[in-house]
This record gives C-alpha cells, structure tokens and sequence, in this order.
C-alpha cells in the first residue's frame, strides 16, 4: 500500500491519516520536486553559452541557412 506525506520539522507526516501498527517498517521513496529536476539538469543551454551568443563576426549573411556549405561543402539551400 502507499501512503502519501511530507516532511514537517524533519518528520514524515502522512497527509491522510493511516491505521499502521507500531513498529511497522516502511519504505520511504523521495519523489523530487520540478525546481530539483531543474536544478540536477544545471544550467540551460543558453545560460552556459551566453556570453559568446552573437559575438560571430564577419561571417557570410546566409551562414545561418547554409552553414553545411559553409562547414562541410554540402550543396546551398
């Protein structure tokens, strides 16, 4: 069965109240907030790139839509 909670001053507090025997051994499983999924996953790209975005200079106006050509030699689009 499981059961529902939270912690409250370091205690685990069921949310709706149980009839378990004393004594019982439970399993506890930490069900991770979205703010620490954010944080495990660390900084976005553009957070770790940003103080190179747009600092590009002399590059050809169509780089953007053909940078196969530009790096590889594929055929422009």
């Amino acid at each position: 069965m499981t059961y529902k909670g939270h912690v409250e001053n370091g205690a685990i507090v069921l949310d709706d109240p149980a009839e378990l025997p004393e004594g019982a051994a439970v399993n506890i499983e930490l069900v991770p907030s979205p703010a620490s999924v954010d944080d495990e996953l660390g900084p976005s790209f553009t957070e770790r790139f940003a103080e190179i975005m747009g600092k590009a200079q002399s590059l050809p106006e169509d780089a953007a839509q053909n940078h196969d050509y530009y790096l590889y030699g594929a055929a422009k689009k």
